[in-house]
């Protein structure tokens, strides 16, 4: 749940003495977004986990060059980006971006993981196919003071 929200459902469940002067309670208010925000998480489980099981059916293949690759890891990633996605990098753990990367030795490009680790970039991964895909909720962009 998010901080906003915790927030007013704790103002909603204070003592009349520890409540501000001033209004009515939002109690009915606070309830109301608590239920929402149950239902959104349950609706965004249901759509990550559609994803990832129709995303399966990728896994392993290639489509047989550099370009038709990169296409296909940018559809992916764009189609998680509206969602609010990122694929689980197999290697660390952490929320990724899926790119394609040209390397030596694999002509169709490798398929990797881009983010940041310890504010670094950094990339893992290198499969000629589309890698196992595990999908997480994207991370909160920080701040620029916290970068």
């Amino acid at each position: 749940m998010n901080a906003p929200l915790e927030h007013l459902v704790a103002l909603s469940r204070a003592k009349p003495e520890e409540q501000a002067d001033g209004p009515e309670p939002l109690v009915p208010a606070a309830e109301v977004l608590e239920l929402l925000q149950q239902e959104v998480n349950r609706i965004q489980r249901s759509i990550r986990l559609t994803l990832q099981g129709k995303l399966q059916d990728l896994v392993g293949r290639s489509m047989g060059s550099v370009e038709h690759n990169r296409a296909l890891a940018a559809a992916i990633q764009s189609m998680l980006d509206q969602h609010g996605f990122r694929i689980r990098c197999h290697q660390c753990g952490h929320p990724a971006i899926l790119r394609l990367s040209p390397r030596k030795g694999i002509p169709t490009g490798a398929f990797v993981f881009d983010h940041t680790i310890d504010g670094r970039r950094t990339f893992h991964g290198g499969s000629a196919t589309v890698p196992p895909i595990h999908l997480l909720a994207k991370p909160e962009r920080k701040s620029r003071s916290q970068r």
